[in-house]
């Protein structure tokens, strides 16, 4: 049983993407911790960084958890606790076949975060409190995986609700991505100990609701998985077009994740 549990982390490990989340689920009664660092420069041209943990639950195939906190020096000059956020997914469909299958879950996901930045953007990952809810839509088809996501965000910072200032600011905002993902290595499976390669290409937007602002950014990345357990990630993200206000246009992202199979009794 565990062998096959392995062979399908194989099979669709080309759509664990760095900047987004597929339709898939992580295996049931499962749990996994990820840390992730996000470095930039802001647009005084100095260097920041957020550095978020996550601990990650997989409660059956059709539903995962997220709890997550961020510590930064994105709005300071020494790091500081700054965030805590909660996300679920919920799988509500699949058709799997062979080499194949095509999947949709729906999710959700609120924050809390003890900033209150000016920004157009809107980002639950310690930047902002809020919430938002969307739909994910995944394709597998052998090495290949495409994934699109669809989503709508709420801004509840302080300045949203200044009636004595009001703040010409986006606070509501939808946001979409095109992912895709393609396994490299190994070119064949044999046993759940080989490395896996995955290089992934990913369109990522938002376009606020009460304001004419928008981005779109394309983040190249790739992945490292060992022994089925233990994932490495790297990308870069980059604007290749927008005229929002936000901390940084472009931005690095290193994260390394331990999977635990069989946790949940």
């Amino acid at each position: 049983m565990l062998l096959i549990v392995l062979m399908m982390q194989k099979l669709s490990a080309q759509e664990l993407y760095i900047f987004s989340e597929p339709a898939s689920n992580m295996p049931a009664k499962s749990l996994s911790i990820k840390q992730t660092a996000k470095l930039l420069n802001d647009q005084n041209n100095i260097f920041r960084q957020r550095q978020l943990t996550e601990l990650m639950i997989g409660l059956n195939k059709n539903l995962m958890l997220h709890i997550g906190t961020t510590f930064s020096t994105m709005f300071t000059d020494n790091i500081k606790w700054e965030s805590v956020k909660l996300y679920a997914k919920y799988r509500f469909f699949e058709n799997d076949k062979m080499q194949a299958h095509f999947r949709m879950a729906a999710f959700t996901e609120a924050a809390y975060s003890n900033n209150n930045p000016v920004l157009d953007e809107i980002s639950l990952d310690g930047d902002q409190r809020g919430v938002q809810l969307g739909l994910i839509a995944t394709q597998l088809i052998h090495k290949l995986a495409l994934s699109s996501t669809i989503s709508i965000a709420e801004n509840y910072q302080l300045s949203r609700f200044n009636k004595v200032i009001p703040q010409p600011n986006a606070y509501q905002a939808i946001s979409y991505s095109l992912s895709a993902g393609y396994l490299l290595l190994p070119k064949e499976y044999i046993n759940y100990s080989q490395t896996n390669i995955n290089v992934y290409i990913e369109l990522l937007g938002q376009k606020s609701i009460d304001q004419n602002k928008y981005f779109i950014d394309l983040a190249p990345a790739a992945q490292f998985i060992f022994n089925s357990a233990v994932k490495v990630n790297t990308g870069y993200r980059f604007q290749l077009n927008g005229n929002m206000q936000r901390m940084s246009s472009n931005s690095f992202l290193i994260s390394i994740e331990w999977l635990f199979l069989n946790v949940l009794k």
